[in-house]
């Protein structure tokens, strides 16, 4: 016989106690205890920000700025009608350097000469110097 064994001989065979004042716990239950834990809290956000791409912002040419102005002018010209419009526009990201463009369509509503947004019926605004095309 093993070393020490001599001691739990007299208990080994006794039937396994449960107790009158605490259900049963279920093997989920019980398995969950011994899962493993998030040593690092937070970890997980940081790596999947880490690897968010995020796209540079592009600088127009003079020619394709001058075409851009074109086509905002001829759009300007039709307000009164809320004219449909498609653009793309750069939205800066506000975690990390960079951002993304984005392709949006909607009733314009008004330009705020001011602050050089341009207002749609939906509520979106968007800087004029933003927009990286117009269609």
């Amino acid at each position: 016989m093993m070393e020490g064994m001599e001691k739990y001989l007299e208990i080994i065979d006794l039937p396994h106690h449960t107790s009158s004042h605490h259900p049963r716990m279920s093997m989920m239950s019980r398995a969950a205890q011994f899962s493993p834990f998030a040593a690092l809290t937070g970890y997980d956000a940081v790596i999947g920000e880490t690897s968010r791409l995020t796209a540079p912002r592009i600088e127009l040419d003079e020619e394709a700025r001058k075409e851009l102005d074109s086509r905002f002018r001829h759009i300007l010209s039709e307000l009164t009608d809320n004219p449909e419009v498609r653009l793309t526009y750069f939205k800066k990201d506000s975690r990390k350097s960079g951002g993304r463009y984005i392709d949006f369509e909607g009733r314009l509503k008004k330009f705020d000469e001011y602050t050089r947004k341009i207002l749609f019926e939906d509520g979106t605004s968007i800087l004029l110097d933003d927009i990286t095309a117009i269609r």
